[in-house]
């Protein structure tokens, strides 16, 4: 009998600080940089994000993401044999963050590891948590997204500081009978590598290169657009399915003119895709997991339902996951 992967539990965690358009506009504004929430809301479609405290790191982040998680499917953290945390933003050079959040929670002993796909980091840690579990590596996996971009980003850039946010997501994925993850497509393109990064490293102490984000947005957007249609098409395809069988469509929560794009061409209704960058912002690996469990616990998204997952991100990577609730 062939052996598949279902998630059984979702869950998800926003640090308390919330900061809207209007309350990093006051911020910035004290450091000689103008921006407005109409700006903000005009060109992104968010209207509000989450700060961590200086002392929170994307594990700590995480470990309540995988709490919740862990409640909602009723499973018991030392019942987890695999651990997989997308984050571009760890705790520390190394061990990886999965390691350090494996003992916050006291799941030791399984395997525990990060994936690093920036924004696409969760469709491609789900994808691997899949495949261990379809050949018999694993059988309970936490598959998590964290991040805490706030660490990364330059506030005296408006067209990048305003899109970013903090937070992780979480799921639970158990090996099944029945189909749940039903394909996945996963690429990367080294070749953009320019056009979204953090081009700086630590060398001897010091760093070397610049640590804060830069981005090239209309290369982003216009890269993006396409190859979100195109992942989603062969997700669809490897499944037998088509755009017109999808009940939520889960994009990586990026900007809402993106979704609106990736919408359109997959000739979707924008209510049959599940927002939530208004609120977050962009919470890079975590803001599919984030999106997901909102939409479960808001009732959307419900058992028997057949959902697109999709991201894109620095890399550049992309890719998409079909799945049934």
């Amino acid at each position: 009998m062939r052996r598949y992967s279902r998630i059984t539990g979702t869950g998800s965690y926003l640090p308390p600080r919330r900061l809207t358009n209007a309350d990093l506009a006051e911020e910035l504004a004290a450091s000689g940089v103008e921006t407005s929430d109409d700006w903000i809301v005009e060109r992104t479609g968010i209207r509000a994000r989450h700060f961590a405290a200086a002392d929170v790191c994307s594990s700590d982040l995480g470990v309540e993401a995988a709490r919740r998680a862990l409640d909602a499917a009723g499973v018991l953290a030392q019942d987890i044999d695999l651990i997989i945390v997308a984050t571009s933003t760890p705790d520390m050079v190394f061990p990886s963050t999965a390691c350090i959040l494996q003992n916050k929670l006291g799941a030791n002993g399984c395997p525990a590891f990060d994936v690093q796909a920036v924004c696409s980091g969760f469709i491609y840690a789900l994808t691997v948590a899949d495949a261990m579990i379809q050949t018999g590596s694993a059988s309970k996996a936490l598959v998590i997204g964290a991040e805490v971009f706030s660490r990364i980003l330059d506030f005296k850039d408006r067209t990048t500081c305003v899109l970013f946010g903090d937070g992780a997501g979480a799921v639970v994925l158990e090996a099944s009978d029945t189909p749940g993850i039903l394909a996945s497509d996963l690429h990367a393109d080294g070749k953009h590598v320019g056009i979204l990064c953090v081009p700086g490293h630590v060398s001897g102490g010091s760093v070397l290169g610049d640590p804060l984000l830069k981005m090239d947005g209309q290369a982003v957007f216009k890269l993006a657009v396409g190859v979100l249609d195109e992942a989603a098409r062969a997700t669809l395809a490897k499944a037998g399915k088509t755009a017109a069988d999808i009940d939520w469509l889960i994009p990586h929560q990026a900007n809402i003119r993106i979704m609106q794009s990736t919408a359109r061409k997959l000739k979707l209704p924008m209510d049959k895709v599940i927002v939530t960058v208004d609120q977050h912002g962009n919470t890079s690996a975590a803001s599919i997991p984030l999106a997901l469990d909102t939409a479960v616990r808001s009732g959307r998204v419900v058992p028997g339902q057949l959902l697109l997952l999709e991201g894109v991100g620095g890399g550049f990577t992309w890719g998409a996951v079909l799945l049934n609730m």
